[in-house]
């Protein structure tokens, strides 16, 4: 399905605000609600809105502390890859977790209350993970800027 203009403002307009009312879209497109609502309609059935959710504040609810770990695995073996994401795609306190090209397998990402609890975590959750090997751990002290935006060119 080919996107235009029309489609990507669209897009742009549900990332900056998931909530926002079909009236007050079409008002911004500008298109009829009847128009927009469809538009809205066929970029979901096509895939390119995936959910929409609330962006929550850390500081507020006891995870002010993040952090991005690398994770070396034993081996990288099919079998081993399989059982890690397995095991990673069944911890809730593992935000992300993605396989990277270069000197480590897995780059995650983590909330924690402090690092008192992260070294908890750590213990109870990333050293357990089937293959880890070794991490290393980066806390973050200043978060500069954090966006899931997809840049789109209107």
């Amino acid at each position: 399905m080919a996107l235009d203009r029309i489609d990507r403002r669209i897009l742009m307009l549900l990332q900056q605000d998931g909530r926002m009312t079909n009236l007050k879209l079409a008002e911004a497109i500008p298109l009829s609600p009847t128009a927009t609502l469809e538009r809205v309609r066929r970029l979901t059935a096509g895939g390119y809105v995936l959910g929409y959710r609330a962006v929550l504040d850390p500081q507020k609810l006891g995870a002010g502390l993040l952090v991005f770990v690398e994770v070396l695995l034993d081996r990288t073996t099919p079998n081993i890859l399989e059982d890690f994401k397995r095991a990673v795609s069944d911890q809730p306190e593992v935000m992300e977790c993605h396989l990277v090209a270069g000197g480590f397998d897995y780059l995650m990402k983590l909330r924690a209350a402090d690092m008192s609890d992260y070294r908890d975590m750590a213990g109870r959750v990333l050293w357990r993970l089937p293959g880890v090997r070794e991490t290393r751990t980066y806390a973050v002290m200043e978060e500069v800027k954090n966006s899931a935006a997809i840049h789109l060119d209107i």
